[in-house]
């Protein structure tokens, strides 16, 4: 099988399932997700959402694909720009970590490590830009074998990628992924050569005339 992960684009909406594609939970505070809802417009506030978010802020979305095939995606973005988060129990995001909003595999592609991926592919992405970490809101009542029903990432699966709970809840934890040590590795690799071509001395060369012993006319070494 062939897999290849890429930035999510407006041209590449499409590959999201359309129930995806349409959903606007996260984008739109609450009473403005109703009007949507009300009107039939969320397709167009969702393509709005990614473009803004886009021109604003930079890449915020992987999408894989399997032999030419759409088979996950995943949505992340600074909290301020995630209406959404403000409305939960365990909130606020920390100032200094970026929201990983969803994450969904396609049916008929679970269990092939669609969803690690797309979290490594986060990771590398905001590793690169400078990201302290990443923070989601987890379900705390969905299971790898009953999937959320809502749109929140079941907590099990972020738990078993390596996130950890940062503020407890019986259904909606706040839960925690450091991206710090990949930052601080960068750094102290950094600091190291910095150290150790300050530690390097290059020894002055002798002069001709202390290389070959020559005496001055007044009998010193020159």
């Amino acid at each position: 099988m062939s897999r290849r992960m890429a930035n999510l684009t407006l041209d590449s909406l499409g590959h999201l399932p359309v129930s995806c594609r349409r959903c606007v939970f996260w984008e739109l505070a609450p009473h403005a997700l109703a009007q949507a809802e009300e009107y039939g417009q969320t397709d167009l506030e969702k393509e709005a959402w990614v473009s803004s978010v886009l021109l604003e802020w930079g890449s915020c979305g992987k999408t894989i694909t399997v032999d030419g095939i759409p088979a996950g995606h995943a949505l992340y973005a600074p909290p301020s720009a995630v209406p959404r988060s403000a409305a939960f129990p365990t909130s606020p995001v920390s100032p200094d970590a970026v929201l990983l909003t969803s994450l969904r595999v396609v049916e008929g592609f679970e269990g092939a490590g669609i969803g690690r991926a797309l979290v490594q592919a986060v990771v590398k992405d905001l590793t690169r830009r400078g990201v302290r970490a990443i923070e989601a809101f987890g379900d705390a009542a969905a299971t790898a074998e009953e999937p959320s029903r809502s749109c929140v990432i079941p907590a099990e699966f972020l738990l078993g990628v390596g996130f950890k709970t940062v503020r407890p809840h019986q259904r909606w934890p706040r839960l925690r992924l450091e991206l710090r040590s990949a930052i601080t590795w960068k750094e102290d690799v950094e600091a190291a050569l910095e150290r150790l071509l300050s530690s390097v001395t290059i020894p002055v060369s002798a002069s001709p005339a202390h290389a070959t012993g020559l005496r001055t006319p007044g009998g010193r070494t020159a």
